[in-house]
């Protein structure tokens, strides 16, 4: 028996769904229910959203206490205090503003201390002895966790260098058995034009972990080992096709052969479906090597924001699709395509979404199709716990993501928790009802006509990139086009596309001397007249090879005489 996108099989996911969400809240403790009402507030108030967000973002980036106070003070000023605080809450926020902004050596601390402890429901802390409780914890619960160092894109070599430092530091911790990676945090001169350099680059120091991640094997609770495993996490379009071939590149090399490393692929990108079944080729040629099978982790998309404000700035197609039943359907088109039975036995999936419908929609797949021990659900620490919890009670195996940050990377927990809020706000989100759904709901029963559309769609669904940009097949035309309405730019080219790449790097073949190489001749040209003859010579040194010394053109330089003779020519040049 396999699984097929009949009506039958929607109905009975929903049904699941619905036992999964009535056994979540039936698990839910009374401090999450707190918490979730303190949520359901937040999310009930657009304008609360906006001044939290404008809380983070704007007034703890100066390290001078007194600039952090006048910025707390004017926003709550503006804007007014959130109503999802809790009274207590709003009494310290109100004692702020009357005595605490004058004392911020004082005040803010007490601040920082208390967002840092309210992030701890989604933040772990990231201090020695606080994450090994963590880890131990999760461990005698029998769940699996995928350590995420928070962290933003590095800014220089050194930085690389000393994030790498602390990813082979987790790979050596015993209590660590997944390590999510970014490749902006590996390397700091990341550019889709030198795509062989950084695929290189970035090859050497994936190699490093994997290697460490295969020296410290996990030890799990019955005594058993396995490698650790480490993820790359998928962050922009314009970075996949790096991220892609540096993983690729890397697995390919013989000691890795056996080694099972994961990649996530965002499937709110088109061109995500057609990498996972380029990927999974490739897996299976592994794999009949004698190879380990990899792991893909399935994920809707977390930088909707960015890619907009790319595409806006650079005046290039959105490349994610642009409505959620769209991606919706695009995230069941590759959890089937990957539950296929000979799928799965080169790629191992995680299912990373709160969504219940999306999750019983993939286990009823895998049970259908026979393959369920290769895939895991995947949730986000602190998200949602309680549906976490009705998964592992039914059998489920999740893998939870656990997002890690110590006190000096108060910053990056504080827009992570940014990107979190913005993500599950939607009104179509599954997590936006989370804190109060009711399978009786009207909530409820509009999510799941959003899942029974979405399944409608995955057929007729198209795979095709939204970027087609091409320079290699664009012509020039001798014609005049007809003048525009109003100014307008070209587009910048878009080096994430390979054909773009292929196009820059033909002019520079085209145009770039060899040391051997007879040198341009650029005559002096004088009221119409070229002097080739006679002149001094300058010659000219390739900048960009000047170990080489490569002389890629010898210019003939004026006497004055020429210079004369050419402003005279000005001068009667009606």
């Amino acid at each position: 028996m396999t699984f097929d996108m009949s009506q039958a099989s929607i109905d009975s996911a929903v049904a699941l769904a619905a036992d999964w969400q009535q056994r979540a809240n039936q698990l839910l403790l009374p401090e999450e229910k707190a918490w979730q009402q303190k949520m359901k507030r937040l999310l009930q108030q657009p304008m609360d959203r906006v001044t939290l967000v404008k809380l983070f973002d704007q007034s703890f980036r100066s390290a001078d206490v007194r600039r952090t106070a006048d910025q707390i003070h004017h926003l709550f000023r503006t804007h007014g205090v959130p109503e999802f605080f809790s009274p207590s809450e709003k009494a310290l926020l109100s004692l702020f503003r009357g005595i605490g902004r004058h004392l911020p050596g004082l005040s803010v601390p007490q601040i920082i201390a208390r967002i840092r402890e309210t992030s701890r429901h989604m933040v772990v802390d990231g201090e020695p002895q606080a994450l090994h409780a963590y880890l131990e914890k999760r461990k005698s619960e029998g769940v699996q966790v995928n350590v995420n160092r928070l962290g933003e894109e590095v800014l220089g070599e050194g930085e690389a260098q000393r994030r790498l430092a602390v990813y082979l530091q987790d790979l050596q911790n015993p209590l660590i058995e997944h390590l999510s990676v970014k490749i902006s945090t590996l390397y700091s001169q990341i550019h889709a034009l030198p795509f062989a350099h950084c695929v290189e680059t970035l090859s050497r120091r994936l190699a490093l972990l994997y290697r460490a991640a295969l020296q410290n094997p996990f030890v799990r609770a019955d005594g058993s080992t396995s490698a650790k495993i480490v993820h790359l996490d998928m962050e922009s379009y314009r970075d996949m096709a790096l991220t892609v071939a540096a993983f690729q590149r890397t697995l390919d090399q013989t000691e890795f052969l056996a080694y099972p490393a994961g990649i996530a692929l965002q499937a709110y990108l088109p061109d995500a479906c057609t990498c996972q079944q380029d990927l999974t080729r490739w897996a299976m040629q592994r794999v009949a090597k004698g190879g380990s099978p990899i792991r893909i982790r399935i994920v809707k998309g977390a930088n909707l924001e960015m890619e907009h404000l790319e595409a806006a700035l650079w005046d290039w197609p959105l490349a994610p699709y642009d409505n959620k039943t769209d991606v919706d359907a695009n995230f069941k088109r590759m959890v089937l395509y990957g539950l296929q039975p000979d799928a799965i036995q080169a790629v191992h999936l995680g299912i990373a979404s709160h969504n219940l419908f999306e999750q019983a929609f993939a286990w009823q797949a895998a049970q259908a199709n026979g393959v369920a021990s290769g895939m895991m659900a995947e949730m986000l620490e602190g998200m949602a716990d309680h549906v976490r919890r009705a998964l592992v009670a039914q059998g489920v195996p999740v893998l939870l993501y656990a997002p890690v940050a110590d006190a000096k990377e108060l910053l990056n927990a504080i827009a992570y928790l940014i990107r979190r809020m913005d993500e599950n706000s939607g009104p179509q989100n599954f997590l936006r009802h989370a804190p109060y759904l009711e399978v009786s709901s009207d909530a409820w029963r509009r999510l799941a006509q959003g899942f029974a559309k979405a399944c409608a769609r995955v057929d007729a669904l198209t795979v095709a990139t939204h970027r087609t940009q091409n320079r290699l097949t664009e012509r020039e035309s001798d014609r005049h086009p007809a003048p525009p309405l109003g100014f307008y730019n070209e587009a910048n080219t878009d080096w994430a596309l390979a054909p773009n790449r292929e196009w820059a790097h033909e002019i520079r073949a085209r145009w770039r001397k060899g040391p051997q190489e007879p040198p341009l001749a650029i005559p002096l040209v004088v009221a119409g007249q070229t002097i080739a003859n006679g002149r001094p010579l300058r010659d000219i040194i390739d900048p960009n090879a000047l170990p080489e010394k490569v002389l890629v053109a010898r210019c003939a330089l004026a006497t004055p005489e020429d210079i004369a003779q050419a402003v005279a020519a000005g001068r009667s040049d009606p």
